[in-house]
């Protein structure tokens, strides 16, 4: 295989070994199947909550376009990595082709990023609703939400371009195992047989700086928000305290993974596939639960459309 930008360079290193969760068989077919339920949760969760939206008319509104975008993303996100662990899961060689490793490292921080991005925007979204509420309609319009779509789609995109980019140009030739069940960009620089000290540099500049960034951001915009509820009623007070407080844990568990992996060198530690896991199985299950299921007027257009879904099925 010829490497692009390095034409008298070939790669030796066609396919790369999977290492996989766990060495022992039996406990591997145990997280099969707890993979296996929280993957068919993930996607019956985050498509219902696409069509509820979609369904329902009071639910076109800034907020829930954006979690709409969020269901989505994790839906793509999560089926970036887990079919391919699951399927691994059956074999005694974990394999994967050189291409499809870049493929399976691009849409993972496409998504990844995208979502960080949203993430943030969702922060801003709910400071204006509670600090600025006479002038949310006016900030948060339709026009302004597009264009945050486009702009933080058009972000992910970018950023992964990049990073794919850094990676490619570098020469394998051996070894070729991968230790987590997934292609991610640390653990690929790592296999390169020449000097990475830059590219790791520029990895930690890239990747690393935009989680510690939105990370610091959303902290900042929830302490605001929190402190400004110190002058609400009583019952609206704790309602948006336990809305807050729901949000900044999903964004702990995802950005933590982001800060803990791409903000240190690419060595590999026992803690990195429990993170990633977290990151690519549990948290993308967690946000429909905590960003929508709870929500009254999700819970209210949930009803409607099972409601009306048994009459079409009794006709």
């Amino acid at each position: 295989m010829q490497q692009a930008g390095l034409p008298n360079q070939t790669t030796l290193v066609t396919y790369f070994q999977l290492q996989g969760l766990f060495v022992n068989q039996k406990v591997q077919v145990a997280m099969f199947v707890i993979v296996l339920i929280l993957y068919v949760l993930t996607l019956i969760g985050n498509i219902l909550v696409v069509i509820t939206i979609t369904y329902d008319r009071r639910l076109h509104t800034p907020m829930y376009f954006f979690l709409s975008n969020l269901s989505f993303i994790d839906v793509c996100h999560s089926t970036v990595t887990v079919p391919k662990m699951l399927i691994d899961t059956w074999s005694e060689k974990k394999l994967i082709s050189f291409d499809a490793c870049v493929t399976q490292m691009f849409f993972l921080h496409l998504f990844a990023c995208t979502e960080i991005f949203l993430l943030t925007v969702m922060a801003y979204d709910r400071y204006v609703a509670i600090c600025k509420p006479l002038q949310y309609m006016t900030v948060i319009n339709w026009k302004v939400c597009v264009l945050l779509a486009v702009t933080l789609w058009t972000g992910g995109t970018i950023h992964s371009i990049a990073l794919i980019s850094l990676t490619i140009r570098l020469p394998y030739c051996g070894p070729d195992e991968i230790d987590n069940f997934f292609c991610d960009v640390p653990q690929v620089v790592k296999l390169a047989c020449t000097d990475t000290h830059i590219i790791e540099i520029l990895i930690i500049s890239n990747s690393g700086l935009i989680s510690v960034v939105c990370f610091v951001v959303l902290v900042v915009s929830y302490t605001v928000i929190l402190v400004s509820l110190r002058q609400q009623v009583h019952k609206g007070r704790w309602k948006a305290l336990s809305t807050c407080a729901a949000h900044l844990t999903v964004v702990t568990l995802f950005l933590g993974h982001c800060i803990f992996i791409y903000s240190r060198p690419s060595i590999s530690l026992p803690e990195d596939k429990v993170f990633s896991m977290f990151f690519t199985a549990v948290t993308p299950l967690l946000n429909p639960i905590i960003y929508t299921l709870r929500n009254k007027d999700m819970k209210n257009a949930l009803n409607k459309l099972m409601c009306k879904k048994e009459r079409e099925e009794t006709k």
